[in-house]
């Protein structure tokens, strides 16, 4: 599989609400925050389906009804369109979270 061209964080963040670049680092972050851990872990299992289908998976930490998520494309060094999608549905996913 062609991995999408790297694009950098700052032209990623341009077209995302709540995404900031990582320092030190070509990527890009955003915490959620949910009602509860069922709440949050529920938004995790529908990220989990889509990374699975994109091939493409986040770095992320979750702590009760706090998730933080990190994305950039490893084999890119840096940020790609992959990453644009896999965030937009995450912020999609995550409904009325609150960032």
């Amino acid at each position: 599989m062609t991995r999408p061209a790297k694009i950098g964080a700052d032209a990623a963040i341009q077209q995302l609400a709540g995404w900031s670049a990582k320092d030190g680092r070509d990527a890009i972050t955003k915490t959620y925050q949910f009602k509860d851990f069922n709440a949050a872990f529920g938004f995790m299992t529908r990220v989990a389906l889509m990374a699975d289908k994109l091939d493409h998976h986040p770095e992320w930490f979750n702590v009760y009804n706090r998730v933080e998520v990190l994305l950039a494309t490893h084999d890119a060094d840096g940020v790609t369109d992959l990453d644009l999608t896999l965030a937009k549905f995450m912020d999609e996913a995550a409904g009325g979270a609150q960032s």
